[in-house]
């Protein structure tokens, strides 16, 4: 079984079944609950089958800090939800201009989006998560999706070893570079990004910004980072500004917190 998470208005979990053979049924589609932010799986119900579980934003907002304010702002610059006060305009639109979930849909095409919150299928290897953007059939992939999936690797410095190893055994670095290449898979203006440095040694920091900017500069991406690592914000060589997270206001860049935005 695959699954997948939306982040978006219709807050839905995607089920994906085998066919047989490594072909994946299209997904059923099945209501989240109100600001949905991540899943679970695991015999909740006691009749020894898998279940899936999700977890409300609106549970664990309370308990704030960094991490749910990137997402805060993520979601507020997509679209999946609205200001309690103001506007947000991207790409000369209001997003409370957005009508339903299919006008939606084709404005998130214009994100990439690296975040830990966007699921990966754990026990498949790199190359088959990659494979995902392009076929639902990845045991193993079809030719072309497995020669698109490899090009986005080599794009984003992800290793012919760390091709063929699953997700759930790949170290920060290499989680992230995939992470990279899906959000890059199909041609977004911008670049979203979450504390991506956030479990990635700090030996491998510099190089995985320099990666991340290389990749948006050869597409002609601009790139909107949240992080709290200052070396990262620096090697993404941009524009660098601290968030004050009591008032919501951007200053120069300072000690504590960052807020890194580079335009393309």
């Amino acid at each position: 079984m695959g699954y997948q998470n939306d982040f978006g208005p219709s807050r839905t979990v995607g089920i994906f079944k085998r066919n047989g053979g490594g072909v994946l049924q299209p997904p059923t589609f099945y209501d989240a609950g109100t600001y949905a932010r991540s899943i679970a799986l695991g015999d909740f119900t006691g009749d020894g089958l898998l279940d899936v579980g999700t977890a409300s934003y609106a549970d664990i907002g309370a308990t704030g800090g960094y991490m749910n304010m990137a997402e805060v702002l993520v979601n507020l610059v997509t679209g999946a939800a609205l200001p309690d006060r103001g506007t947000v305009t991207v790409f000369g639109r209001l997003t409370s201009a957005i009508v339903d979930s299919a006008e939606w849909l084709a404005f998130v095409d214009q994100f990439g989006i690296v975040s830990d919150r966007a699921v990966m299928l754990e026990g498949m290897t790199a190359l088959q998560n990659l494979a995902l953007p392009f076929t639902l059939e990845i045991e193993p992939p079809p030719e072309e999706a497995r020669m698109q999936a490899e090009r986005l690797a080599r794009e984003v410095g992800l290793s012919d070893g760390a091709l063929s190893t699953p997700m759930a055994n790949l170290d920060g670095a290499s989680r992230v570079c995939v992470r990279l290449a899906r959000a890059v898979a199909l041609n977004p203006a911008l670049l979203l990004l979450e504390h991506p440095t956030a479990a990635v040694d700090a030996g491998r920091v510099a190089w995985l910004g320099s990666r991340i900017r290389a990749v948006a500069d050869g597409r002609g991406a601009a790139i909107l980072a949240v992080t709290a690592d200052p070396l990262f914000a620096e090697s993404l060589s941009g524009r660098t500004v601290q968030l004050d997270p009591a008032t919501g206001r951007l200053s120069a860049r300072g000690r504590g917190r960052w807020f890194g935005r580079r335009l393309g």
